[in-house]
């Protein structure tokens, strides 16, 4: 039976993890892209706790509503580590132990911290919320199910030939329908198509010269995709040279680790990265919140430091900002966990970040002030943290901006970032 073009290229892309094009340069002469910026997203999926991540460890609400064993404290053998603000003097807010290394980075200047920050939304559904952050939206009254991700609206603002990727086996919400995007999650077994080189070509002749979109991105996926492939370091036998971070880095096998280890690989090997979106899942933590939170946030915040060392000379060109969903219930359950929640947290780390500030308005925990009176109100719109980065770092003006985020209006920036 003849076997069309459309169908011969889903057959063969069937086992190849996140077929999608990506647009890159010349490998001699890489575009850079967004204004000559990386932009990495980084989504904490499952509503990760802000209160534990960052806690208000003084406040006496926060210490009358969750258990000792529960609170990053201020005492005791391993307490929170301490963090110079004036978003509120009288509360003395604490990193959790496990990402007290994330101090330095703060004390540094290089990481800007923005609590009570999220959608405007008041979901407590994981897929709506989530549906709604990768679409750039405030609530569900303007989602429709076949809308782009925000970044893909990043990306047309600012059309380029740079490269934009997912560390993910799929593309995430944020670039859906951008047909020059690539999902990478590993690339310790190269990029190459099953099949090897003849597939390829096969394949590269197929879709020369096509006309239609499905066709031009089709083609464009298999030139790009060869040419990441071909920049990685192999051995005589064509065997892949494994990534070298920089001396005294080290990452962990984790889902962290492997993640911000190919953003920097892929940074390091000078094709113009542009974006990249990095998902980091297991926040959701309805029961031993103590233990689960400790381990996860543990394993990100070493992967950040491990990256930030590795991409030393890029330090200028990244701009990394992370997110969640929401928040986690002030008050813990009784299977020693939180349920969702509202308000949460988001980091900002870059060369160009102004960094070792608190950024935002704490509303408080005593129950007049919180959401539903339960939940860390949000006083951040998470867009506000988002459009400021794009009008700023990949200078996009308000035209672009308010085409990316529908409905949103930059106002004053929070300073946050500096060009």
């Amino acid at each position: 039976m003849p076997l069309s073009r459309r169908a011969f290229l889903m057959t063969a892309a069937a086992s190849l993890p996140g077929l999608r094009s990506v647009a890159l340069a010349d490998p001699a002469k890489p575009d850079q892209g967004l204004a000559g910026q990386a932009l990495i997203v980084v989504f904490l999926r499952g509503g990760c706790d802000g209160l534990s991540f960052l806690a208000p460890s003084n406040d006496p609400d926060y210490i009358a509503d969750r258990a000792p064993e529960l609170r990053v404290r201020d005492d005791g053998a391993k307490p929170g580590r301490s963090l110079r603000q004036t978003c509120d003097p009288a509360i003395d807010f604490r990193l959790h132990p496990e990402a007290a290394m994330l101090g330095d980075l703060y004390d540094g200047r290089h990481l800007a911290l923005i609590h009570a920050a999220g959608l405007t939304d008041g979901t407590r559904s994981h897929f709506v919320a989530q549906d709604l952050m990768d679409r750039g939206l405030a609530d569900s009254s303007g989602f429709r199910p076949q809308q782009d991700g925000w970044l893909t609206r990043v990306l047309k603002a600012h059309p380029s030939s740079a490269p934009a990727i997912a560390t993910t086996p799929a593309l995430p919400g944020s670039l859906a329908f951008h047909g020059a995007s690539l999902a990478i999650p590993d690339l310790r077994g190269g990029l190459g198509l099953p099949g090897g080189p003849a597939i390829a070509s096969a394949l590269s002749a197929l879709y020369a010269g096509a006309s239609d979109p499905f066709g031009r991105s089709a083609a464009e996926t298999l030139r790009q995709m060869d040419l990441v492939d071909r920049r990685l370091a192999r051995q005589a036998d064509g065997r892949i040279i494994p990534y070298s971070p920089e001396a005294g880095v080290a990452y962990e096998e984790t889902e962290s680790g492997r993640a911000l280890r190919t953003v920097a690989q892929l940074l390091k090997m000078e094709i113009g990265l542009s974006v990249a979106a990095v998902d980091i899942g297991g926040w959701d933590h309805h029961d031993n919140l103590g233990g689960r939170f400790s381990s996860l946030v543990g394993q990100f915040a070493r992967a950040l430091t491990a990256f930030w060392t590795d991409v030393g000379r890029y330090h200028d060109r990244v701009t990394l900002v992370a997110m969640s969903e929401f928040g986690r219930r002030l008050r813990t359950n009784k299977s020693n966990g939180a349920d969702h929640g509202h308000g949460g947290l988001m980091l900002v780390l870059g060369g160009r970040v102004n960094g070792g500030t608190l950024y935002g308005r704490w509303p408080g925990l005593a129950s007049a002030h919180l959401d539903n009176g339960v939940d860390l109100a949000v006083t951040t719109d998470y867009r506000a943290v988002l459009a400021e980065i794009l009008a700023v770092r990949l200078r996009l003006g308000p035209a672009a901006t308010a085409d990316i985020f529908p409905g949103f209006t930059l106002g004053r920036p929070l300073g946050i970032v500096a060009a």
